[in-house]
């Protein structure tokens, strides 16, 4: 190392601001609160985000509800990626989040499956004729999936009838669990919760989107992070190109903020 002994103030000076300039930012983390049916394609985002800009995103999965329900008491989130658009309008609207910074990140899609080949060969048709003991679907109160399962089954009819049938799980992770480890028959779950060999060797029907009203997940900027720059860098993060085409890859749609 060369000594500055002796070397005028002026080129110390500038010799700094050299250093200053070529210093990488100081990288910043954030707590993220994220839908349980994102939970595999947020990890995949994470690598990419955290690669490019050395900011470090923790994730905190649950329930939508039950995930407002902790942002509403506190809860040290720096940022929430809902799976609606409800609760992140609520939590600007109950001064929660930044207003302004909320946009819709994905739109989900809800399919009936089982991990058993020829369990049904025609969904619709399967459902109508009740062959089944158990069908798992999340909560309608807390999940917004829950709700697209309930929308589905009020449409064709049959709610009624298969009330005491329905196992419903807290989120859409735990329902898509019930059906996986084959505690149920069948399960009203996420498109993206599926892997190419669960669509391929099990018994699956995409849930025509009329059955039930559009699953928008929005993202909002929580007031705790709106400092934050990682939690700013991550919500802009999510709507550059490359972020949006990794997104579609994992089985969701990607729409404007209606």
């Amino acid at each position: 190392m060369t000594a500055l002994t002796g070397t005028q103030p002026w080129l110390m000076v500038m010799l700094l601001v050299v250093a200053l300039q070529a210093a990488p930012a100081r990288a910043a983390e954030a707590l993220v609160a994220v839908a349980s049916n994102f939970s595999a394609t947020a990890e995949a985002l994470a690598q990419r985000f955290e690669a490019q800009t050395g900011h470090t995103i923790t994730f905190s999965f649950g329930s939508t509800g039950k995930l407002y329900a902790q942002i509403a008491h506190g809860a040290p989130f720096d940022a929430f990626l809902a799976a609606d658009e409800e609760r992140p309008a609520r939590a600007e609207a109950e001064g929660h989040a930044l207003p302004g910074s909320r946009f819709t990140y994905a739109e989900g899609k809800l399919v009936l499956w089982s991990p058993v080949a020829g369990r049904f060969e025609e969904g619709e048709a399967w459902l109508m004729q009740q062959d089944f003991r158990r069908l798992a679907i999340a909560n309608p109160k807390t999940a917004p999936y829950g709700r697209a399962a309930r929308d589905l089954l009020e449409q064709l009819g049959i709610i009624d009838q298969v009330q005491k049938r329905l196992v419903r799980g807290e989120s859409i992770a735990q329902a898509f669990q019930f059906a996986a480890t084959r505690n149920t028959d069948a399960g009203l779950v996420a498109l993206a919760q599926l892997s190419d060999e669960d669509t391929q060797n099990g018994s699956y029907w995409p849930v025509p989107e009329h059955y039930y009203e559009p699953i928008y997940q929005q993202a909002v900027l929580l007031m705790r992070g709106q400092d934050n720059e990682a939690a700013r860098d991550w919500l802009e993060f999510l709507q550059q190109p490359e972020a949006l085409e990794l997104i579609e890859q994992h089985g969701y749609g990607t729409v404007t903020t209606p």
